[in-house]
């Protein structure tokens, strides 16, 4: 991938006007917009998109996967209620951008990729050394990381057909996830709480719609 290392005025201008109209759609985090607000886009898109990676729609990243369009991260995140410190397990790293959101707010991220060109891309982005608090794995998204459970918050970038339990046992007793939830081409956003006495409240939100959830690894 050949990507563009220059954040120039007009990329800010895009920027803050993609934000905007995040803001417009209902997202109303000024943590998560402050975050995304301070992320050059274009940097985690072939330069072959340069003029168009501030559009709020997905665009193709390689190995059939796509970094989300920008409302869908902002959404996800909101939902997420990430707090400074908190360790977040992300399923499906992809272009890395909803990761180094995260960081952005302060959280732990550690982050699974189970393609392995992906995985590598992110290893040798020269924009990623700054963002230490983000640790890359390249895995299974279903068998999560249990060495490094339990986890305060768990986000799934994929659409999974039902919620996988082994995640679930990787959550920490008042941890939450946000998953979308459906086998189809649309899938229900849902957030999952793990209350104390270990049962599971769950809240159903809008649709969307995301690249399917795969086991294991692809090399």
């Amino acid at each position: 991938m050949k990507r563009t290392v220059e954040d120039s005025y007009k990329h800010k201008g895009l920027r803050k006007k993609l934000i905007e109209s995040i803001r417009e759609k209902g997202i109303n985090d000024e943590r998560v917009l402050e975050a995304m607000s301070g992320i050059p886009r274009h940097f985690f898109l072939d330069s072959a998109f340069d003029d168009v990676a501030y559009q709020d729609r997905p665009f193709p990243i390689g190995e059939g996967q796509t970094i989300s369009q920008p409302y869908t991260v902002a959404y996800q995140t909101e939902l997420l209620d990430v707090q400074p410190g908190q360790k977040v397990l992300e399923i499906g790293t992809g272009s890395a951008y909803q990761a180094v959101v995260l960081a952005m707010m302060r959280a732990n991220v550690y982050t699974i990729e189970r393609q392995k060109k992906l995985y590598d891309e992110n290893k040798l982005f020269p924009y990623l050394k700054q963002f230490p608090f983000i640790k890359f794995f390249y895995g299974d998204g279903y068998q999560g990381l249990p060495t490094y459970a339990p986890f305060d918050r768990i986000l799934i970038t994929a659409g999974a057909p039902e919620i996988p339990e082994k995640l679930i046992a990787q959550l920490k007793s008042g941890g939450k996830m946000v998953i979308p939830v459906g086998s189809g081409n649309v899938q229900q956003m849902k957030r999952i709480t793990k209350m104390e006495d270990g049962s599971m409240q769950e809240e159903t939100f809008a649709n969307f719609s995301f690249v399917p959830m795969l086991q294991g690894k692809k090399s």
